[in-house]
């Protein structure tokens, strides 16, 4: 089954590239770079089509012919409002792998676009957010009448990637975001942190604004969501610094100078680190009577988990499991979705 990937030479659109041959998928890919889309086509004897997303009109064309795009080119903040246009003019399914809220947020402003042209447009078909999604999905059954989410997840092992690190940057500087009361509300990064337990090890963890501030509320309801994710404590105290000089990091000369930092660094984590890390996720869930649900998972490390479930979701929507308009991983699919993944407990 043929489609197109789109960001197909970046650290995870290879991933997905290499794993597509195992869920019987044909992706044709595609990207900005003809040299680089040329050169990985060959090695696994794939067709490739060149693209800039300005230029709708090609872009258009081309998205005709497919009926689905997998967009792994980030930061999404940027790349993702073209990427949705285009297939909601074509009729052409969108999935992509952000975890940025103003992406899932945009993604949900098309709804009713895409529910009129029988297409689904599901951002974070990835560990951003599919673990999380389906853990929030989890603990909302086991206390349906939650008013309050907290999630946390956490890397054992492993490493980030340019594309995530770039995507990081990007909002330095902008602080940080939480649910209350059903509404998107900007506060200050870190402005919360707790020790969780794990399973296996207790971390410190400090609010960050993951994608299921967005993506949790669609899926579950809940009205107050927070999200945290681990952070040694030297760095806490950085990242509480940052909040009174965040300015600092939106000046474009000391974000330049940062980009091209980020450019001498790896890709992102060899194989070989990837298959020893692990993924964790801890959820709480409490009601207005002050009960309260927790639960762990476990699974295998990031960037596997992405290139796996972006391709089991885009196997799925192209043998025509699929909801038009706006959907969230779990919201769709459901809780068990992430079980799909070979090693992944919840408990």
């Amino acid at each position: 089954m043929e489609f197109l990937l789109y960001g197909a030479y970046g650290y995870t659109g290879q991933l997905i590239t290499e794993m597509a041959k195992d869920y019987g998928l044909k992706p044709v890919l595609s990207g900005r770079n003809a040299e680089k889309l040329q050169a990985l086509a060959s090695e696994h004897n794939l067709d490739y089509l060149a693209i800039d997303l300005h230029d709708q009109e090609k872009l258009r064309s081309t998205l005709e012919r497919f009926p689905l795009v997998l967009h792994a080119a980030g930061p999404f903040k940027y790349t993702a409002r073209p990427m949705m246009e285009a297939c909601l003019a074509t009729g052409t399914h969108y999935l992509d792998i952000t975890g940025e809220i103003e992406v899932f947020e945009l993604g949900s402003s098309y709804d009713a676009q895409a529910s009129a042209k029988n297409i689904m447009i599901m951002p974070g078909v990835g560990f951003d957010v599919v673990p999380t999604d389906c853990l929030g999905a989890y603990l909302k059954q086991q206390l349906p009448d939650a008013t309050h989410l907290r999630l946390a997840f956490a890397t054992l092992g492993g490493g980030v990637s340019k594309g995530t690190a770039s995507t990081m940057l990007e909002t330095l500087g902008e602080g940080s975001a939480r649910r209350i009361n059903g509404k998107i509300t900007k506060v200050p990064i870190g402005e919360n942190s707790m020790t969780v337990d794990f399973g296996t090890k207790k971390l410190l963890v400090m609010s960050i604004p993951w994608g299921d501030v967005s993506t949790a509320y669609y899926t579950t309801g809940i009205p107050n969501i927070e999200t945290f994710t681990k952070v040694h404590p030297k760095t806490y105290k950085k990242v509480k610094w940052q909040n009174i000089f965040r300015w600092v990091f939106r000046v474009p000369l000391i974000k330049n100078f940062m980009k091209k930092q980020l450019d001498k660094r790896p890709a992102g984590p060899s194989a070989a680190k990837r298959a020893t890390a692990k993924s964790v996720v801890w959820g709480e869930v409490k009601n207005a009577k002050g009960e309260i649900k927790t639960a762990n998972l476990e699974t295998v490390e990031g960037y596997t988990l992405t290139a796996m479930t972006s391709l089991m979701i885009s196997k799925r929507v192209l043998t025509g499991d699929f909801k038009p308009g706006f959907q969230t991983p779990a919201g769709c699919y459901g809780a068990d979705l992430v079980r799909e993944v070979k090693g992944t407990k919840i408990w």
